[in-house]
């Protein structure tokens, strides 16, 4: 601020301090978000310093690069303490993903991103309940692919928990957390467990790779949330409308699903298996003359790279991963198109460096999300409201007559 010794700001200088319009401005403060009063000598007015610094403070990093402004402007924009996206990489509650992902866990981000401080969600005794009918789906689906297996088991987890319905804050965390557990699981085709997540998962993909469980760890970090993406509006919508967790994850393990979503990490490994055993140069050329996109290349947000695939690349190399992968693809997908490798690739590279199963992208995806999910589900029913955009019609004007045969 200018000089944090003034005690007014006018509207220009407020809106300037907050890089918004004077129409934000005016909103502020309608929501009382911020002081106004009129001059002395004029007809305008002027607003407390203090509490343009303290709503700037709260709005840290913002406001968004130019470089993200790239969906459309009528999309639905909404008011979230738990992530932004920033150029360097996702914000976790005011912590960067790519500091956290050093040497978190996704517990711990867990509890970050919901929120907890007074009780601990991940508990060895905090276990999902299984009843009888969950456990014949999840046997009856153990061929299944893991996120169908997932759906389906959850579907009857409300009805098995007795608290699953709970408002409290902290009960919401508790329940979150068994929802997590029993996710993984099932998706693992393994008992719950209070063994730490990643290890449960290097243990049952990848067990006698020294590097699994660490790599592991980092993507789940990463992954865990990634502000207001498809898959995480459809969970909040969900729980706008009173749903519960559970529910609520289970409309953004649907959404995730899609080819132009999670579903991309597993057309980026179709992308690494071709590459296997052809030169990287040629094919990349055949593509591009072709007019062929490269899945895992290019983002709707980031427009200097993806901060998690970099951080993800830069591990797998240090761990021993084919340097054609890590490096030579990027490079050439780069100059060829201008577009820059993202987490779906390095996903990718991280299921054909730990020879994880086929699918296991997509997998490794809706575990580390439904974390991300579970925070904004819950921060949505605590808002309390119902989310209903509105549609611009575009159709025929009123009137038109339907002809008879």
């Amino acid at each position: 601020m200018k000089n944090s010794g003034e005690l007014y700001l006018s509207a220009r200088e407020a809106a300037a301090e907050l890089a918004i319009s004077p129409a934000t401005l005016y909103a502020y403060v309608s929501r009382g978000l911020m002081r106004s009063e009129p001059t002395p000598d004029s007809r305008k007015n002027r607003y407390r310093a203090e509490d343009v610094r303290a709503l700037k403070e709260r709005r840290v990093p913002s406001p968004e690069p130019r470089g993200l402004r790239s969906f459309d402007a009528d999309l639905p924009v909404m008011d979230t303490e738990i992530s932004t996206i920033t150029e360097e990489g996702a914000i976790y509650r005011g912590v960067n993903c790519v500091d956290l992902a050093e040497n978190d866990t996704l517990e711990h981000t867990a509890t970050l991103l919901w929120d907890v401080a007074d009780v601990d969600p991940f508990a060895p005794d905090n276990q999902p309940v299984m009843s009888d009918e969950m456990c014949a789906i999840a046997e009856a689906a153990r061929r299944a692919a893991p996120i169908d297996r997932a759906i389906a088991v959850l579907a009857l987890a409300t009805s098995a928990d007795p608290r699953a319905f709970t408002r409290a804050p902290d009960g919401r965390a508790m329940v979150g957390a068994r929802i997590v557990r029993l996710l993984v699981a099932t998706m693992l085709n393994v008992e719950p467990s209070a063994e730490p997540l990643h290890q449960q998962v290097a243990r049952a993909w990848a067990p006698d790779n020294k590097h699994a469980p660490d790599l592991i760890r980092r993507a789940l970090v990463l992954l865990a949330d990634h502000e207001l993406n498809a898959s995480t509006f459809t969970a909040r919508c969900a729980a706008s409308t009173g749903l519960n967790l559970y529910d609520s994850v289970i409309a953004g393990l649907a959404a995730l699903k899609g080819p132009k979503h999670g579903g991309a990490g597993v057309l980026a490994s179709q992308l690494v298996k071709t590459l296997i055993d052809r030169d990287v140069a040629p094919m990349v050329r055949e593509r591009v003359a072709l007019g062929e996109r490269f899945a895992g290349f290019g983002h709707g947000v980031y427009k200097r790279g993806d901060p998690r695939a970099q951080s993800l690349l830069n591990a797998l190399s240090r761990a021993g991963a084919p340097r054609k992968f890590t490096k030579e693809v990027p490079e050439r997908i780069v100059e060829a198109t201008g577009e820059l490798v993202n987490i779906d690739y390095a996903l990718a590279v991280l299921v054909h460096a730990l020879r994880l199963p086929a699918g296991s992208e997509l997998a490794l995806f809706a575990m580390a999300r439904s974390v991300g999910w579970i925070a904004h589900a819950s921060e949505q029913l605590q808002f309390g409201k119902l989310i209903r955009p509105r549609a611009r019609y575009v159709g025929p004007a009123p009137g038109r007559r339907v002809g008879g045969s």
